[in-house]
């Protein structure tokens, strides 16, 4: 971890009760000005200095400027002047996001030493919305695979257990608010990488629909398939984190116009009726049975809080085909010229899917279009029938941090690094918002997601859905073991 933090008030033993306010809370806290933005930050820098020795989840840090910015943010509110949704929030940004003056590297060795002049477009709604960024979390190497480690900076462990992986890509981040180190932060999501984490470390993160996050700068600003979303340990808190990120911007040719104030709103909502399809397995995928244990508890919960739950489960013939393709034309045209120029510098993962996308031909692609289309108008129909589908987010537990990726799913063999993530990836073929949620833990103390997918840009209804579940399982305020042991 680079940068080093400034001296603060009080001791660094113990754990802050502090750094486990909603980040709701917190903002409500320094908007009375019944603690200073200084104390909020302070706080979760020594929890970051006292945590993430143990589990390298942000791997940049610069905590002086960070105590600066809070000193700044303290004498706003005293002047008047100050204000914002997360005004005053400490945040840190995942290390695929341009950040201006902070070293931004990829997870690649290649951009080991790169420090951005400027901010994306999610770092400047964050500033706007008055967040401080204390630093960067970690990623695998381009965001390549939901497992967290990279030849900068190592892996990222879990806390739950820390010879397991937190997953990712957005695993620094997951990691970081799970351990109170961040009250909120950012992730991206192509195959999983916001859903797997999330379930891996019990906390909520969400893919939004497609141009509900709009990003800049990026080299495929039509395509539909990787968002940018939030992540936190709660519904409130991720629809208040959306409210600050959503809403069009010029730049971006799939923004959706909805302004993003719309989900700072309440999410309690009469679901009486609510028609949910519940899927185990999404029609026969291989499901570890611890996984399948704990997610079997969810129709009950679901039928507490009123819904209808039938199980069922739309035809995805198709799915798998439609995402790869898109997923290697998205790396080579990415990632493609890095092959000829730094070869040597690539994890074995990235090379083979930037090369399934420079092998990849035009009628191949037609096919896999046409493979989405249709797989497109059968969930449009199942849709009609149900208003939410709820199925695992990720297929098996958390696995060997020293493991690259499942080969194996109770007994089938998964072939490539991204085999194992189809309960997520199949869901980013049809770019439909989902969300993963605390749905309980395996026997020997491992969290598990569940996942609920909404129909086109209902947003708002996922989010509902997911707090009146997250109400009634009541396994999102439960702290890692690390955190309580330190």
């Amino acid at each position: 971890m680079s940068g080093d933090r400034a001296a603060g008030t009080g001791s660094t033993s113990g754990v802050s009760e502090m750094c486990w306010m909603t980040a709701r809370q917190l903002a409500t806290a320094i908007a009375q000005r019944t603690v200073s933005v200084r104390d909020v930050v302070d706080a979760h820098l020594r929890q970051i200095e006292l945590h993430n020795p143990h589990l390298n989840a942000v791997v940049t840090l610069d905590g002086e400027r960070a105590l600066g910015q809070a000193e700044a943010a303290d004498a706003a509110l005293a002047a008047g002047t100050g204000g914002g949704p997360i005004f005053g929030l400490p945040t840190a940004v995942k290390d695929l996001v341009e950040t201006r003056g902070m070293r931004t590297t990829y997870g690649s060795s290649v951009f080991r030493a790169n420090v951005p002049d400027f901010d994306a477009l999610l770092v400047q709604r964050l500033r706007a919305g008055g967040a401080i960024v204390v630093g960067k979390t970690n990623t695998p190497e381009f965001g390549a695979g939901s497992q967290t480690f990279n030849s900068v900076f190592g892996a990222t462990r879990n806390p739950w257990n820390l010879a397991k992986t937190c997953g990712g890509s957005s695993g620094g981040a997951a990691v970081a608010v799970a351990c109170g180190m961040l009250p909120f932060a950012d992730g991206s999501d192509l195959g999983g990488s916001l859903r797997n984490p999330a379930s891996f470390c019990n906390v909520v993160g969400f893919r939004p629909s497609p141009g509900r996050v709009p990003s800049w700068p990026t080299s495929t600003p039509w395509s539909p398939f990787a968002v940018d979303g939030p992540l936190a340990r709660s519904v409130d808190d991720v629809a208040l984190v959306l409210s600050v990120l959503a809403g069009p911007d010029e730049r971006c040719p799939l923004a959706l116009e909805t302004p993003g104030a719309r989900f700072d709103t309440p999410l309690d909502r009469d679901l009486a009726g609510t028609r949910v399809a519940f899927s185990a397995d999404l029609g026969g995928l291989p499901v570890d049975a611890r996984v399948r244990k704990v997610i079997a508890r969810a129709p009950a919960m679901l039928e507490q809080i009123g819904c209808s739950v039938e199980e069922a489960c739309p035809d995805f013939a198709g799915a798998d085909g439609a995402f790869n393709a898109w997923r290697a034309w998205m790396f080579e045209q990415s990632f493609g010229t890095l092959l000829t120029s730094h070869r040597s510098e690539l994890k074995d993962t990235v090379i083979w899917n930037i090369e399934q996308g420079v092998r990849l031909t035009g009628p191949e692609l037609a096919a896999a279009e046409r493979e989405r289309a249709a797989l497109g108008n059968r969930v449009a129909e199942f849709m009609q029938r149900f208003d939410f589908l709820a199925l695992p987010v990720s297929q098996v537990p958390p696995f060997d941090v020293e493991q690259a990726y499942p080969t194996e799913i109770d007994g089938t063999p998964m072939h490539t690094y991204i085999d194992w993530m189809r309960t997520c990836s199949w869901i980013t073929a049809l770019t439909l918002p989902a969300i993963s949620v605390p749905c309980g833990f395996t026997d020997d103390g491992l969290p598990v997601g569940l996942q609920l997918v909404g129909r086109p840009r209902d947003d708002l209804g996922v989010l509902q859905l997911a707090h009146a579940f997250e109400q009634a399982g009541g396994h999102g305020p439960r702290r890692p073991p690390l955190t309580l042991a330190l």
